[in-house]
């Protein structure tokens, strides 16, 4: 897991850990998966827009959502979008989302389903 590295040119010594992949799950946020499936569809807005070379501006005359929506997702401040809202807008410029998904047993409900 964990394992310690020197940092070079110091004595301190740092504490390496693998992630899950998820870093809000890392970070033990709630909702930590809602939370990383936005920041996914929101990357893949600022790819399209940067694509296009679209301005927010640009992008609000082509899809007709508001150019200040695109600037909050562009500053990755998502706390006004829901899944289905990002996934609409990433549709109006073009694009169709497939969503898989893979269910994994949290450790967690593991655990309280033992007691």
């Amino acid at each position: 897991m964990g394992r310690e590295k020197e940092q070079a040119g110091t004595n301190v010594k740092l504490e390496l850990v693998r992630g899950s992949g998820n870093v809000f799950h890392d970070l033990a946020r709630p909702n930590a998966d809602v939370g990383q499936f936005k920041a996914i569809l929101a990357a893949e807005i600022i790819k399209a827009l940067d694509r296009e070379h679209l301005t927010v501006r640009a992008a609000h005359a082509r899809t007709g959502i508001a150019a200040a929506d695109f600037s909050r997702i562009r500053n990755a401040d998502l706390g006004r979008f829901t899944v289905d809202r990002l996934m609409s807008i990433i549709n109006r410029l073009g694009s169709r989302v497939e969503v898989k998904i893979r269910l994994h047993r949290s450790e967690a409900f593991v655990h309280e389903a033992r007691l």
